[in-house]
C-alpha cells in the first residue's frame, strides 16, 4: 500500500464528523438519551475505524469491503442525526452542517469503491 488511512481525505473528514457528532451530544436535551448517544458513537466512530481496518489489507477487493461497512455506518449517522431532529433533541440547524458532511462522505466512499475497482493497487 502506498498511503496510510491518515492521508486519505475521507478519513479526515471522518474524523471532523466524529468531532461534531461528540460535540452534539453534549445538547442538555440529550443528557439521559444514553442507548441513543452510544448508538451514534458507535456508528460515527465506525466510519474512521473501517476506513483504517481496510486500509491494512494489501487487497482492494478486502478494503472495498471495509469501505462499504464504513459508508453504511455513515448512512446510519445520517439517519441517526435525522431522528435526534424528529424527536426534539436538536434542531435543524445544529444537525445540518454534520448531516450535510455524512453526504460528502458517502459520496468520497463511493468514489473511493469506484477506484478501487478499477485499480490493481492503492
Amino acid at each position: 500500500m502506498t498511503k496510510s488511512f491518515e492521508e486519505f481525505d475521507v478519513h479526515k473528514k471522518g474524523i471532523v464528523l466524529t468531532k461534531l457528532v461528540f460535540e452534539l451530544l453534549n445538547n442538555k436535551s440529550l443528557e439521559k438519551e444514553f442507548g441513543f448517544k452510544d448508538q451514534i458513537k458507535r456508528a460515527v466512530v465506525s466510519i474512521t475505524n473501517n476506513i483504517a481496518e481496510g486500509s491494512e489489507y494489501n487487497s482492494n477487493r478486502q478494503f472495498t469491503r471495509y469501505l462499504k461497512i464504513s459508508q453504511g455506518s455513515c448512512a446510519e449517522v445520517r439517519n441517526m442525526l435525522i431522528l435526534s431532529r424528529e424527536l426534539g433533541f436538536c434542531n435543524h440547524e445544529e444537525i445540518q452542517k454534520s448531516y450535510n458532511l455524512t453526504i460528502e462522505i458517502s459520496q468520497n466512499l463511493s468514489n473511493f469503491i469506484k477506484y478501487l475497482d478499477t485499480n490493481n493497487k492503492v
